[in-house]
């Protein structure tokens, strides 16, 4: 059964993380039908799994704001030219989901929260290790556009490419509100008493169950690096 599920979750991964970075990258009206699409499905199963309870319609404001940071951290104008600025974030959410799935699955280990009982310390530490190894090979990618070996040999001078402190920050900060966010989104399933916010995604759950981290990470990094930092 395990098994079945993990193979599920590779499969839909397959699919449907290449479809999201072609429109992702594409940018214009592609970005934009992509986001309305995820918006309505997201806004639907929150509203499903929030209907009737004091949390639902600052939970929809919430949703709204998030998908609209999304489109300004796309802007040219902004922290990462293009499309560079929502991929960075997307990779760095995703390495935080895939390493807390993977190492929580393999180490097991004490529990991080009641909230959410499949969270582990190993988990935790297993989210920061992928997301900075991807995180920091996008980065290392962008400022210099060579591949994978070259990144390896200089891996341990990454400062003499331009990699410096403030990138290993943003890496961190953006994988912890990540997990929050993963964290945040359980408790409120737990209120629900349901474990997944759909049946959307085979071995996934519903899409809100995908991009939990990410709908907390864009808005903090439009916080801080738009508005504080501007």
């Amino acid at each position: 059964m395990i098994l079945n599920e993990f193979t599920k979750r590779i499969l839909s991964s397959v699919i449907f993380i290449p479809l999201a970075l072609f429109f992702i990258i594409k940018g214009s009206v592609f970005l934009i039908f992509f986001l309305s699409v995820c918006f309505f499905i997201t806004s639907f199963e929150w509203y499903m799994m929030s209907k009737k309870k004091l949390y639902n319609i600052p939970g929809h404001i919430f949703i709204i704001i998030s998908f609209y940071t999304v489109y300004l951290v796309r802007g040219d104008h902004l922290l990462i030219a293009d499309s560079h600025g929502i991929l960075i974030i997307v990779l760095i959410c995703i390495s935080t989901d895939v390493g807390g799935y993977l190492f929580g699955k393999l180490f097991k280990g004490p529990k991080l929260t009641k909230i959410s009982p499949n969270k582990t310390y190993a988990g935790m530490i297993g989210g920061y290790l992928l997301s900075f190894i991807f995180g920091s090979f996008f980065i290392f990618w962008k400022i210099t556009g060579a591949g994978i070996n070259y990144f390896f040999e200089i891996l341990s001078n990454l400062n003499s490419i331009g990699f410096g402190l403030n990138d290993i920050i943003f890496i961190f900060v953006v994988s912890t509100i990540s997990q929050l966010g993963d964290i945040t989104i359980s408790y409120f399933k737990r209120l629900s008493k349901i474990k997944n916010t759909g049946e959307i995604i085979p071995g996934h759950g519903g899409l809100l169950d995908r991009i939990d981290g990410m709908l907390f990470a864009f808005p903090f990094v439009y916080l801080i690096y738009f508005i504080i930092l501007t």
